[in-house]
């Protein structure tokens, strides 16, 4: 994990505050900016530490979807149809906050958690949402430019993980809805 402000050089090109926290499979890195955080707070409305975890688990739900290929499997099925390039990305997103959920799961097992810790990591996967990024950035919603999901979308599947602990619940690539 490489913690930075402002900008950073990766593998995958250069990282800055805009992008927000990322992973790159180049360089099997997980990249945050920590500026983001305050914004996950003050912008966004979904403050806390847990909330702030949601986010780095997210992060880490990529790197395990790397080490079992799934990334390059979506790489490969973009490239032969890049008409379903956003719903293959959402479709990934949302895994990634299946992951996050597991992880939470399993952090809940071992007493790790507090009172109110998953209602912030709801409120963090709810703000972050495409459609509500979308309706407070330009005022309408556009679900065919969605690549993370909508906010109902990203708090469902950080659910589904949260609630089983079993990554096998995590396959958002073989249901028709999501």
């Amino acid at each position: 994990t490489v913690v930075f402000e402002n900008a950073t050089s990766t593998k995958c090109g250069q990282g800055s505050a805009a992008t927000g926290p990322f992973y790159c499979p180049a360089d099997s890195q997980i990249y945050i900016d920590l500026s983001f955080f305050r914004e996950l707070r003050d912008r966004f409305g979904a403050p806390g530490d847990f909330a702030q975890a949601y986010v780095i688990a997210h992060e880490y739900g990529h790197h395990v979807q790397n080490l079992l290929g799934i990334n390059a499997e979506v790489q490969r099925l973009t490239q032969q149809d890049p008409a379903r390039a956003n719903d293959l990305s959402v479709r990934l997103e949302l895994q990634a906050d299946c992951l996050a959920g597991v992880w939470g799961h399993t952090a809940l097992a071992e007493g790790e958690l507090s009172e109110g810790d998953l209602e912030e990591a709801l409120a963090a996967a709810e703000s972050i949402g495409d459609d509500r990024i979308q309706e407070t950035t330009t005022g309408r919603i556009d679900p065919e430019s969605w690549t993370h999901g909508s906010s109902d979308q990203r708090a469902k599947w950080f659910r589904v993980g949260f609630d089983t602990g079993d990554p096998a619940n995590c396959n958002t690539f073989d249901i028709d809805e999501l």
